[in-house]
C-alpha cells in the first residue's frame, strides 16, 4: 500500500514544479505522472497477479481502528486505465498543449489533481475518503473542462457539468446516510442477507443508482456528457471519458459486492438501462457532424454494454447461477479497461485531428489519411475495437457478454437474454455504420477545406501515446488467456463462489486466441500482397466522365449518415432544413441537419428558459426604492399578525 500511498503523492504533486519553473514545467509533470503511473501499476499488478489485498487504516480513540482505502483486486483493476491513461495524457499534451495556451501551468496543476483523485477513489473503502476523492474528481474535471473558458460553448457546457456532478453528490450524500443507518458505520462492509428485498434495499438501490448513474452518463442522465467532452482539452476528453465516466461503473460495482442475494428486478433494471443507453447513444453519434461529440455518444453507448453485463451478472447471482455471475461481470468490468483503452486512443486521435486542422467538424475534413498516416492508423485501430470487431480487445469483452445471453437462454422462457442479444447485435452494426462514416469523412476521400488540405503529421510527443493504447488494445485482443486469472480474482470480490468455474475453461480462450493471431497474420499477409506498386508515373484514378471533380462531389458525413438518421427518426427526432431549389437558375441554397441531445437541448433548456421568464415577471417589485422595501417589510409583519391572531 505504501507504494500506490507514494504513487498518489506523485500525481498530486505532478504540476507543482512547473509554477515555479520557467522551462522544463511540463517535462517534470511528465516525468512525475510517469512515476506516478509505474508505482501504482506495479502495486496494482501484484494484486491482479494473486499478491496479498493491501489495505491502510486510521487509529482513533473514539472510533478505534477504521479503514480507509483498500487495494483488492476490484480496486487493482480500476486502477490500471486511471495511471495509465494519466501518463499518456500528460506526456500527449507536451505537443497537444504546451506553449499554445496561457493557462498551460494550471491545467498541469489541477490535471494532477484529478489524477491523485481518482487514485484515491478507486481503492475508497470507506465514505469519507470516498466522498473526498468523488468531490476532488468533481471539482478538478470541471475546472478543465473550463480550460478555454473564453469560448461561450465551454463556459455552457462547464457549468452543466458542475451543476450534474453535484447533483449526483447529493443524491449519493444520501445513500451513505442510509446505508449508515442501516449498518451502523460508514465504511463499506457485506449487507446482511435479506436486505436488498426489504423497502430499505430497494432505496439504496435506487439511490446508488441515480447518484453513480450521473456519473457514468446513463440515458436519461447523460446530459452534461456531450458538451463537457467536446469543449475539453482531447487529452482531458481521453481522461475523462475513459476513466471518469468508470467512477460511476466502480461505484455500481461495489455496491453490488455487498448484496449476497440481489432480487431479481435490480439486474433486470440495468439490462433495460444498458440496453436503452446502449442503442439510443450510437443512434445519437449517428446525427452528429463534430467529431469529439460523436466519441461522446458513444462513451454513452459503452456504457450500456457495461451495464448489460452488470445486470447478466447481477441476474446470475440472484438466480444462484456462477457461470452466469462470472461470464457478466467479467465481460463488464473487461469493457471497463477494453473502453479505456480504445476511447483514450480515439480521443487522442480526434485531438490530433483538431490540433492539425483548427477544427472539429467533419463537414471540413476529409483526405487526412495521407497527410497523417500515423494519425489515421490510431484512429482505424480505436474504430475497430469500439466496434467490437476480432482481433482487438472491444470483441473479447463483448463475446463473454453474448456466450452468458446464449448461456441464459438455456434457463427457460425469460425475455433478458434476448433483450441482451438483440441490444449487442444492433449496437455493433449501428457503431459500425457510424465509424465507417467518421473514418470516411476524417481520413478518405478529398480536403473540404483549407485548414484539411494543408495539415501536417503530429508530433512524436503525441504520436507515442497514441501508440501505447493502440498495442493495449492489441494485446488483450490477441491474446486475452493472460488475463483470464485475473478478471477470475476481480469477479470473485463481486460474489463469485469459491467453486465457480474459471474463466478460460468457460470460453475457451485458447482457441480464441489462436483465432486472433491467425487474423494478425491474415491481415498481415493481405497488406503485403495489397501493397501499391511503385511506379514511374501516377495513373489517373476513373472519374466518372468528370474532368476535375472536386471535394462537393463526394459524399459528407451528412449524406452518408442520412438513411439512417431518417430510419431512426423516431427516436432522435432530427431537425433538417431543405431548401426549395426551383427555376432554371436557382439561387445558391444549403442543405443543414442537426440532432439536438433529447435531455438537454429539448427538456432540460426550455424548461429552464421558461422558469428565467417567469422569474423575470417579478422584476417590478425589486425597483431599487428604500420606501417600497420597508412597505414590504410592513405589509409581510401585517400578514403575520393577522395570521396568528385566533
Amino acid at each position: 500500500m505504501r507504494l500506490y500511498l507514494l504513487a498518489i503523492l506523485a500525481a498530486a504533486a505532478s504540476g507543482i514544479p512547473g509554477l515555479f519553473l520557467r522551462r522544463k514545467g511540463g517535462e517534470v509533470a511528465v516525468g512525475l505522472t510517469g512515476l506516478a503511473a509505474a508505482l501504482g501499476l506495479g502495486a496494482s499488478l501484484r494484486v491482479l497477479g494473486g499478491g496479498p489485498t493491501a489495505a491502510f487504516s486510521l487509529r482513533t480513540a473514539s472510533l478505534g481502528s477504521t479503514g480507509l482505502m483498500v487495494l483488492d483486486p476490484l480496486a487493482a483493476l480500476f486502477a490500471i486505465p486511471v495511471l495509465l491513461l494519466a501518463f499518456c495524457g500528460a506526456l500527449y499534451g507536451l505537443g497537444y498543449w504546451e506553449g499554445r495556451r496561457g493557462n498551460t501551468r494550471a491545467l498541469r496543476l489541477v490535471y494532477g489533481l484529478l489524477v491523485a483523485s481518482l487514485a484515491l477513489l478507486v481503492t475508497a473503502s470507506h465514505a469519507l475518503t470516498f466522498l473526498l476523492g468523488w468531490e476532488g474528481m468533481a471539482i478538478a474535471a470541471f475546472l478543465l473542462v473550463m480550460a478555454e473558458d473564453r469560448e461561450p460553448e465551454t463556459r455552457r457546457a462547464g457549468w452543466i457539468y458542475l451543476a450534474s456532478t453535484h447533483t449526483g453528490t447529493l443524491i449519493l450524500l444520501g445513500a451513505f446516510a442510509l446505508l449508515a443507518g442501516t449498518t451502523g458505520q460508514y465504511g463499506f462492509t457485506a449487507l446482511p442477507a435479506g436486505l436488498a428485498g426489504s423497502r430499505t434495499g430497494t432505496a439504496l438501490f435506487v439511490l446508488f443508482l441515480l447518484g453513480f448513474g450521473f456519473k457514468a452518463g446513463v440515458l436519461p442522465l447523460h446530459y452534461w456528457l456531450p458538451p463537457a467532452h467536446a469543449a475539453a482539452p482531447s487529452h482531458v476528453s481521453a481522461l475523462m471519458s475513459g476513466v471518469l465516466l468508470k467512477m460511476g461503473i466502480l461505484g455500481l460495482a461495489r455496491f453490488l459486492s455487498w448484496v449476497p442475494d440481489p432480487p431479481l428486478a435490480w439486474g433486470g433494471t440495468l439490462v433495460a438501462l444498458g440496453a436503452l443507453s446502449g442503442v439510443l447513444g450510437v443512434a445519437f453519434a449517428l446525427g452528429q457532424h463534430d467529431l469529439k461529440r460523436l466519441l461522446a455518444y458513444h462513451s454513452i453507448e459503452n456504457i450500456g454494454i457495461i451495464l448489460l453485463g452488470l445486470g447478466l451478472g447481477t441476474l446470475g447471482k440472484g438466480m444462484g447461477q456462477p457461470v452466469l455471475q462470472t461470464l457478466g461481470y467479467a465481460g463488464a468490468l473487461l469493457h471497463v479497461v477494453n473502453h479505456s483503452l480504445f476511447k483514450g486512443l480515439l480521443f487522442l486521435s480526434a485531438g490530433s485531428v483538431l490540433h492539425a486542422t483548427g477544427t472539429r467538424s467533419l463537414e471540413r475534413l476529409g483526405g487526412l489519411g495521407q497527410r497523417m498516416p500515423w494519425t489515421s492508423g490510431a484512429f482505424l485501430v480505436g474504430a475497430w475495437a469500439i466496434c467490437g470487431l476480432p482481433p482487438l480487445n472491444g470483441f473479447v469483452s463483448e463475446w463473454f457478454i453474448y456466450l452468458g445471453a446464449f448461456r441464459g437462454l438455456s434457463l427457460g422462457r425469460q425475455a433478458w437474454p434476448l433483450v441482451i442479444l438483440l441490444a449487442l447485435a444492433l449496437i455493433g452494426a449501428l457503431a459500425l455504420a457510424c465509424f465507417a462514416k467518421a473514418f470516411g469523412a476524417v481520413f478518405l476521400g478529398l480536403p473540404r477545406s483549407a485548414p484539411a488540405a494543408g495539415a501536417r503529421e503530429s508530433s512524436r510527443t503525441m504520436l507515442i501515446p497514441m501508440a501505447v493504447l493502440a498495442f493495449a488494445c492489441a494485446a488483450i485482443g490477441v491474446a486475452p488467456i493472460l488475463f483470464a486469472p485475473a478478471l477470475d480474482r476481480v469477479t470473485a470480490v463481486l460474489g463469485a463462489p469459491p467453486g465457480a468455474q474459471a474463466l478460460s475453461s468457460l470460453t475457451n480462450l485458447g482457441s480464441l486466441s489462436a483465432l486472433a493471431f491467425a487474423l494478425v497474420l491474415l491481415a498481415l499477409l493481405l497488406g503485403w500482397w495489397l501493397r501499391p506498386a511503385r511506379q514511374a508515373t501516377e495513373p489517373g484514378t476513373w472519374d466518372c466522365g468528370y474532368a476535375a471533380p472536386s471535394a462537393r462531389m463526394q459524399y459528407s458525413a451528412s449524406s452518408f449518415a442520412d438513411g439512417l438518421v431518417r430510419g431512426l427518426r423516431w427516436a432522435l427526432w432530427p431537425l433538417v432544413h431543405r431548401p426549395k431549389v426551383a427555376g432554371w437558375f436557382p439561387r445558391a441554397a444549403r442543405f443543414e441537419s442537426h440532432v439536438p441531445d433529447p435531455v438537454l437541448d429539448r427538456a432540460a433548456a426550455p424548461a429552464f428558459g421558461l422558469a428565467i421568464r417567469a422569474a423575470a415577471l417579478f422584476r417590478v417589485l425589486q425597483g431599487g426604492e428604500l420606501p417600497v422595501y420597508l412597505l414590504y417589510v410592513l405589509l409581510t409583519l401585517l400578514s403575520l399578525l393577522v395570521w396568528m391572531v385566533p
